[in-house]
């Protein structure tokens, strides 16, 4: 066996990746304890001990209006990251998720000289279709988390493999507080069901998406006898919810988001990973999104789904109800909520019917999976 180059980039740009991207760091440091790791990432990839060049809450940007804002930023980033890449003679790339970003990236890695893998595939299924030519040519091996992924990509000649998704083993291996503990901990009232509002991570998602979600809280909270709290990301200011609201009937919590999903009621959720975290808990949810109208207009014309959550596209029809942009009033919010709450029949089925989420992700073992991908063809290279 050749000796391997031990400096690896890791890019990031999100909450999730952060947390996908932690797992695979601590795997690929019990292959080898003696990897060094560089890039982009939040605190826990940085706690699991890679050197963070640029850490995530300063990637925060969502939409194409706010990206095309960032330009200057993001050739700034690139370049650093590309001047990186040269000093620790890097000559291995792992990029995670954040497609509007690392695939502009790859390009200049590729003709850097660099070996690139993908791990969390960007949604071509869902937008985007074009680029999977753009990935043959640039990435040397997918590494995706959803097996319909793997049979899209084979048949469009891009080596790939499937390693299940790692949000099964998170959860699985996660020691969940009971709900005595829990509200005792938070000073929650126990005679009160938990109303959870998950409005994203990133200041962009929660100037659209909160103050509606608040205001359809407030009277559920009202009308069911419930509590209203925030599911705050580890890159958010709680600080951010306060300046947004005049009613402060909340509770913020952060860095528990999957108890508040164990012991929540409903949710109201904003389209992305968490509600796909909700599902394999099963908690019955409204998926809502709201973003800037000319980033909306723009988006509407290139997806290609009649659904948006990932909790319905995996379960591969609606089971939840979506409200997006101009729907995710207060109004449509409180209405299918109730429906929800007011039906138990209804409510249980809902529960049931988010149980086949967990079957269909696969068995728990993805960051080992991607570690070891990753490290075999290290070594190949």
């Amino acid at each position: 066996m050749k000796q391997i180059n031990k400096n690896i980039l890791i890019i990031a740009g999100e909450a999730s990746g952060d947390l996908h991207g932690s797992a695979l760091i601590s795997e690929l440091k019990k292959i080898d304890s003696s990897l060094n790791f560089f890039g982009i990432g939040g605190s826990r990839m940085k706690n699991s001990g890679m050197n963070v060049l640029y850490p995530i809450d300063k990637f925060a940007f969502l939409g194409f209006i706010e990206v095309i804002r960032h330009i200057p930023f993001i050739k700034k980033v690139q370049g650093e990251i590309l001047k990186l890449v040269k000093e620790k003679d890097i000559r291995n790339a792992v990029l995670i998720d954040y497609p509007g970003f690392n695939l502009s990236l790859a390009k200049k890695l590729k003709a850097s000289g660099l070996y690139i893998f993908y791990y969390i595939s960007p949604q071509i299924w869902a937008w985007g279709a074009g680029r999977i030519k753009k990935i043959r040519l640039l990435i040397n091996k997918m590494i995706v988390v959803f097996p319909f992924e793997e049979e899209l990509y084979r048949n469009n000649n891009v080596n790939v493999e499937f390693v299940g998704h790692p949000l099964i083993e998170r959860i699985n291996e996660f020691k969940l507080y009971t709900k005595e503990e829990f509200f005792d901990k938070f000073d929650l009232d126990l005679t009160k069901e938990i109303l959870l509002i998950l409005p994203g991570s990133r200041e962009n998602e929660i100037t659209h998406i909160f103050p509606p979600a608040l205001k359809a809280a407030e009277k559920l909270a009202n009308d069911f006898n419930m509590q209203t709290i925030i599911a705050c990301a580890d890159n958010i200011d709680p600080d951010i919810f306060y300046k947004n609201s005049k009613n402060l009937n909340f509770k913020v919590i952060k860095g528990f988001n999957y108890d508040l999903m164990n012991l929540a009621k409903i949710g109201i959720i904003k389209s992305g990973t968490s509600t796909l975290e909700a599902g394999l808990f099963t908690l019955p949810m409204i998926i809502i999104y709201k973003t800037g109208l000319l980033t909306f207009l723009i988006g509407r014309n290139l997806i290609k789904l009649d659904t948006i959550g990932m909790a319905n596209i995996i379960a591969g029809y609606k089971i939840v109800p979506e409200l997006i942009q101009g729907k995710a009033d207060y109004k449509n919010i409180y209405f299918e909520c109730k429906k929800i709450l007011s039906d138990n029949n209804l409510y249980l089925s809902i529960k049931n019917k988010l149980s086949v989420i967990k079957e269909k992700l696969g068995q728990m073992g993805a960051s080992r999976n991607a570690a070891l991908i990753i490290y075999r063809e290290l070594n190949e290279y």
